[in-house]
């Protein structure tokens, strides 16, 4: 097994996959500790866990991408969570896209909030982003729908980026149709 490696080959597919199971329980895990963030910052105008949360968000991103999901903190847990549950295997080619967009709104979000100690009036600003954060964790939680997945098959289709050799399955095959 390599250290750095996004996805693994199992047997009878022919293009890296993650476990499904895992990554909605990482989003899963991701979203209940931004709801309480956020609550805590709304209505107890407590902003100092905000940092802190978009930065630890931001790690696991940074690690997931671009070392091994397996290693990074929330994904951990998540596999720990589910490990009886036999796995459902998604194409990873896609899971990195989308959590290329993830770190890029996690990476504004830390950014925005080192300030927001000293200005509570940039809260919005951060809010804003924070909801949206929070609106695709819960979809890919709740739903099993990957935005960031259907944005790289949608960048495919109009030919913004290079195609794949084997186009890999989205969760219920909803990138194929």
């Amino acid at each position: 097994m390599a250290i750095r490696s996004f996805g693994e080959y199992v047997e009878g597919i022919n293009y890296k996959v993650l476990n499904e199971r895992e990554v909605r329980a990482t989003a899963g895990l991701l979203f209940f500790t931004v709801l309480v963030t956020m609550i805590a910052a709304v209505f107890f105008k407590k902003y100092g866990p905000i940092p802190y949360v978009s930065g630890f968000i931001l790690f696991n991103f940074i690690i997931s991408v671009f070392i091994n999901p397996k290693y990074a903190p929330a994904n951990f847990l998540a596999r720990l969570i589910v490990f009886k549950q036999e796995p459902i295997y998604i194409g990873a080619i896609q899971k990195r896209f989308a959590w290329s967009l993830g770190m890029i709104l996690s990476s504004a979000v830390f950014i925005l909030s080192i300030p927001l100690q000293g200005d509570p009036a940039i809260f919005e600003s951060v809010c804003m982003l924070c909801l949206l954060c929070m609106l695709l964790m819960f979809i890919e939680t709740a739903f099993g729908i990957c935005v960031g997945c259907q944005f790289y098959f949608l960048s495919l289709k109009l030919r913004l980026m290079k195609q794949p050799e084997v186009k890999p399955n989205c969760m219920g095959n909803s990138c194929s149709r």
